[in-house]
């Protein structure tokens, strides 16, 4: 009797133990999800709008969940203290110039702070601690922009749908073009012209490469003229001394200009000689009677030479010559 009296409070006994069995199994569960039981460190940062952020998200480190929100407050005048619980495990990973960024595990879920940054050079963050926090883009503003580019967008579309039309339509030049056969000829010779042009253009840069290869040459004047400074002070002596020549020669002829001028003056013997016809006349026949009497000079000393009492003199004399011109033959060869 009392053994199946007592059953009902077996059995309520054993469901009550279970209960709380799954109790606490549920309860280190959550403790689990939420780091509870996790040692960790308190982080600060300081947003100008968390877009949403709620107490309990995530908080992701090179795609590493290390921590939750702890609590999130108004800070200032218009700025929110976000405190986020971070694993001290994480903790050596983490430096004071790190930042936190707000954001979305998709387009539209929930928002999360990842922890980005830092380098080896900075000190590890501390508990409580404030990090650079860089505030998240608007999604009101990113709409706004968005609408208007799809504004822009359509009216693009719509200018290109016009111009197109216009060109089908044979409208301006590039629809001239595009449609009549003879002004889209004369484009076609105007871009062979500009081909040739360009291959002229393209051999008269190769010849002016050689050229220019030729004045670099070490063994060419001009290369000389540009670099070594003895040709160069002497090509500059060379024209000093030119310029010295073209003077004199300028002065040779203002001298033979001035003498041309007197010469054809009447006020001198040569411009007298040059200019008088009746003095040269005159001249002419004096030159003729000197002539004359030259022959007859020479008739008179043949006939002395003839002469027996003059032969020995002149043979003397023809004897004299002889020997110095011997003399002289000797000095040559002895030369």
């Amino acid at each position: 009797m009392s053994t199946t009296s007592n059953k009902p409070t077996v059995i309520v006994g054993i469901f009550v133990f279970l209960a709380i069995v799954i109790l606490v199994a549920g309860i280190f569960t959550l403790a689990g999800q939420q780091k509870r039981l996790i040692s960790t460190i308190d982080v600060k940062a300081i947003f100008d709008d968390v877009a949403g952020l709620k107490t309990g998200n995530n908080v992701w480190f090179s795609g590493v969940k290390i921590g939750t929100i702890k609590k999130i407050s108004f800070y200032g005048d218009s700025q929110v203290e976000v405190t986020m619980r971070i694993e001290e495990s994480a903790q050596q990973y983490i430096r004071e110039n790190s930042v936190a960024r707000i954001s979305s595990e998709s387009f539209i879920g929930n928002k999360n702070i990842v922890i980005e940054g830092g380098t080896q050079a900075a000190s590890v963050v501390d508990d409580g601690d404030v990090i650079k926090a860089i505030n998240p883009l608007n999604t009101d503003d990113l709409m706004e922009t968005l609408q208007k580019n799809n504004k822009n967008l359509v009216a693009i579309t719509s200018d290109f749908k016009l111009i197109t039309s216009r060109l089908v339509d044979g409208e301006g030049t590039i629809g001239a073009i595009l449609t009549d056969t003879a002004m889209a000829d004369n484009f076609k010779a105007m871009v062979a012209n500009l081909q040739k042009t360009s291959r002229s253009t393209v051999n008269a840069s190769q010849e002016l490469s050689r050229f220019t290869s030729k004045l670099n040459n070490p063994r060419g004047l001009a290369n000389q003229v540009a670099t070594d400074t003895v040709v160069y002070s002497r090509l500059k002596k060379s024209m000093a001394e030119l310029q010295e020549a073209t003077n004199s020669a300028a002065a040779l002829m203002e001298n033979l200009q001035q003498t041309s001028q007197k010469l054809d003056s009447d006020s001198n013997a040569v411009g007298v000689l040059l200019s008088d016809q009746e003095f040269a006349k005159q001249l002419k026949s004096t030159m003729q009677n000197l002539e004359t009497s030259s022959r007859k000079f020479d008739q008179n000393m043949e006939a002395l030479q003839s002469n027996i009492l003059l032969r020995g003199f002149f043979k003397k004399q023809e004897k004299q010559q002889q020997e110095a011109i011997e003399d002289s033959l000797k000095q040559i060869q002895q030369q």
